[in-house]
């Protein structure tokens, strides 16, 4: 099969197409033809090694998995021979969460990991922007305890984190305020979003108004910045992860104050088939900036990496 590797760190131009095996599933496995997958910020981290210390996960002097990508949509071509769930034709939408692999026109997931089937409304390119933003998004409001009637900040609100953020806290019963680019406000306030700030006309962080949560959605806006605008029993939420921020989050649960969650989900089918729902039920969708064939990742490297895409930029392979 084609897939596009890379066998040493650096810019957009260590991605080659090769010709690779065709992987074989496990019992445990189905084998997917993929149809549409995606770059993520956390894709082209990787194939730098920023930070230095992920080569220690990694691969410290070169990748240990040559092939990146994390998110994708496509058809189950074979199934193992334990496999229950699934059938071969069945289009689904997965992500590899911790493993990578989908720049490339076959995987094999196991049939219990983060895939359901995928929203029968949706394109699979539309599928395909989902599982990553879409799980971190859950994740991280869910353990940030989001209710009801709260006030909440979103920060990088059009960025695939922040778009699934955006929607999810509004289907959560929230009140939303959303920071974003000036060109981006538009969007943001499509998503649902009931007050969109322009951060390059406003420092929100100036604002005299409360919340009870702030989610950063892009890393840029430390707790240290917030302390003026969250509730002292509210609760921030960060992308990131850091030295820095868990020394704050331990000490929130030492010692009081604001609480600090961050990270990624760790969760499997159950949330993926949430995702689902909420997509067919029209409460979820997915944002396409941008379309490259696998052959032009490296243009679509370079372009995430500027920092400029909003939602997903969708990696066409069928």
């Amino acid at each position: 099969m084609q897939a596009v590797v890379y066998e040493q760190y650096g810019p957009p131009e260590v991605l080659q197409m090769r010709q690779v095996a065709k992987p074989t599933p496990k019992p445990n496995e189905v084998l997917i033809k993929i149809y549409a997958t995606t770059v993520t910020v956390g894709d082209w981290r990787l194939r730098k090694a920023d930070p230095f210390l992920a080569r220690f996960f990694t691969g410290l002097f070169k990748p240990k998995n040559p092939i990146l990508g994390h998110e994708l949509a496509g058809v189950i071509e074979t199934v193992g021979t334990v496999v229950t769930r699934y059938k071969v034709g069945d289009a689904v939408f997965a992500s590899t969460k911790l493993d990578s692999g989908t720049y490339a026109e076959y995987i094999c997931l196991p049939e219990d990991g983060a895939m359901a089937l995928k929203p029968n409304n949706l394109s699979f390119e539309e599928a395909a922007t989902i599982p990553v933003g879409g799980l971190t998004a859950l994740h991280l409001l869910r353990e940030a305890g989001i209710k009801t009637g709260q006030k909440v900040l979103i920060y990088g609100a059009s960025g695939s984190v922040g778009s699934f953020a955006v929607q999810l806290a509004k289907h959560f019963g929230t009140t939303v305020t959303a920071v974003c680019s000036t060109t981006n406000v538009a969007l943001v306030k499509s998503l649902g979003a009931d007050r969109v700030i322009d951060y390059k006309q406003t420092d929100v962080t100036q604002s005299n108004e409360q919340f009870d949560l702030i989610f950063d959605a892009v890393g840029y806006l430390p707790l240290a910045k917030c302390k003026k605008i969250l509730k002292p029993d509210g609760t921030y939420a960060s992308v990131s992860w850091g030295i820095a921020l868990t020394l704050n989050m331990l000490g929130s649960k030492m010692f009081g104050g604001p609480k600090v969650v961050m990270g990624m989900s760790v969760e499997g089918t159950a949330d993926m088939v949430y995702l689902k729902d909420l997509a067919e039920a029209s409460r979820l969708k997915g944002i396409i900036d941008r379309r490259y064939t696998l052959a032009q990742l490296p243009e679509a490297h370079h372009y995430v990496e500027s920092g400029r895409k909003k939602g997903g930029v969708v990696i066409q392979i069928v």
